[in-house]
């Protein structure tokens, strides 16, 4: 390859990769906010979640045209292109994630001021973990780093613990009381996004490994694939 155009090239995969960066972010700060708008009953807050959901929807759009085009008119080479076939899926787990923490703006929105549960507790360590492997997985990206893309997913188990730990907790709780049984169940959901966020953390490790190496590996996560509340 002529060194004018792999000096493009790489510039273009470098563009390709802040903004990966910069959507990871909004992203991240969306998991933590739509929590945070829940326990504090911040409606204010859950709106400007729900309605930047859009923004990280064009971003993601946006992303993958221009890394369409770097594909059509860079002659990208093998590593160049698990690039960006990587960029591309990651872009697409991204904005699923945004979809999760739009869903938990949602119930707070429906839920107003009404005051959250116990299991809040939770559910805050389960954002806090999931948006700090986010983090950690998109730098890991970036950054082609192999061995951390493998470490991240293990932290998964934390998550799936407190998830099961909050599930068989409501569950008591809409038992022994039928009156919480509304406010229960869309706290489940909210423990229900942030499990599946964390899971497509995991996707994002998966294809980072990819990148670096060509295998295509899977780690163990939880089957369940339905949608985002």
């Amino acid at each position: 390859m002529p060194r004018e155009i792999r000096e493009t090239l790489d510039r273009k995969i470098e563009d390709h990769f802040k903004v990966i960066t910069d959507l990871g972010s909004i992203v991240e700060q969306a998991i933590l906010g739509s929590v945070d708008a829940l326990h504090h009953g911040d409606m204010e807050l859950a709106r400007e979640i729900y309605n930047n959901d859009q923004i990280i929807n064009k971003k993601r759009y946006e992303l993958e045209a221009s890394a369409l085009i770097t594909v059509a008119t860079q002659q990208p080479m093998a590593i160049d292109l698990r690039i960006l076939a990587s960029i591309l899926d990651i872009a697409g787990e991204l904005e699923r994630i945004g979809d999760y923490a739009k869903g938990i703006a949602r119930i707070a929105m429906r839920l107003g001021d009404q005051t959250p549960l116990q299991q809040m507790v939770h559910l805050q360590k389960m954002a806090e973990l999931t948006a700090d492997m986010l983090h950690r997985a998109i730098g890991a990206f970036v950054e082609l780093d192999e061995k951390t893309a493998l470490s991240i997913p293990k932290e998964d188990d934390q998550i799936d613990i407190l998830y099961n730990k909050v599930y068989q907790e409501l569950l008591d709780l809409m038992i022994n009381d039928r009156d919480n049984i509304d406010r229960a169940t869309f706290h489940l959901w909210v423990a229900h996004n942030l499990e599946r966020g964390a899971d497509r953390v995991t996707n994002i490790c998966e294809r980072t490994v990819f990148t670096t190496s060509g295998e295509l590996i899977e780690f163990d996560r939880s089957d369940d694939e339905s949608e985002a509340f």
